[in-house]
């Protein structure tokens, strides 16, 4: 039997020029910068506020600000940490969640992989909904509560939820402008497409508080590892 694969969420903090040891392992890989800047492949500039995607061997150096990475990656449940090494240079895995709920429509469906974000305005709510795939969010500004499987978390900037997307989910911001980034593998015929569903009927044509912006959205065939 094959190992489950999940999608892991690391955070490399580097200081000011610091440069990995040595490339991180080939993967599908999402890298977004959540502060400072980054060179990613030898030529790739990766600025605040934006990702990138490879599944390449990726080699990473910080600017001379320093740099703190989000790096998200496709990974059998089984293997080892891909943590980042190098002189200035702090990696931890933060959070992962098994990728067993893309809703494919068959065995030859390829996964897409997406970056992108959801932003509120000050009590914004994103009504009860479902998503066709699951995901790793992470706030990058203000609050927000998450209501699902019967309980309540509230989350603050910095600090990951996984959504493994067939639970029904209620959103809640704050009394500030909040947003977070997600990265979600998703059934590839939602290409360019979203992936809400909501729950309640009623609820699809009634005005809604969040709005979107998209960073990648790339399909990457059937992982097997």
């Amino acid at each position: 039997m094959s190992d489950i694969l999940e999608l892991r969420m690391y955070r490399d903090r580097f200081q000011p020029n610091a440069a990995l040891a040595r490339p991180l392992k080939a993967a599908h890989r999402i890298v977004y910068a959540f502060q400072g800047d980054a060179v990613a492949l030898g030529d790739k500039l990766l600025a605040t506020d934006a990702g990138l995607y490879a599944k390449a061997a990726m080699p990473l150096v910080a600017g001379p600000a320093g740099a703190e990475i989000w790096r998200y990656e496709i990974a059998a449940a089984s293997a080892e940490d891909s943590l980042a090494e190098g002189a200035g240079v702090a990696s931890e895995r933060l959070l992962s969640g098994p990728l067993t709920t893309v809703q494919t429509e068959s065995a030859e469906e390829d996964w897409l992989m997406r970056l992108d974000s959801v932003a509120f305005p000050p009590g914004g709510a994103a009504l009860t909904h479902t998503h066709r795939g699951p995901g790793i969010r992470c706030l990058v500004a203000g609050a927000i509560r998450i209501d699902a499987d019967g309980a309540s978390h509230g989350y603050g900037i910095g600090e990951p939820w996984f959504e493994a997307g067939p639970d029904p989910v209620f959103a809640q911001a704050g009394d500030m402008a909040t947003r977070f980034v997600r990265v979600s593998v998703l059934p590839g015929r939602l290409l360019g497409k979203s992936s809400i569903q909501y729950v309640y009927p009623e609820d699809a044509a009634k005005p809604k508080d969040q709005s979107y912006r998209g960073y990648i959205d790339l399909m990457i065939g059937r992982p097997t590892r």
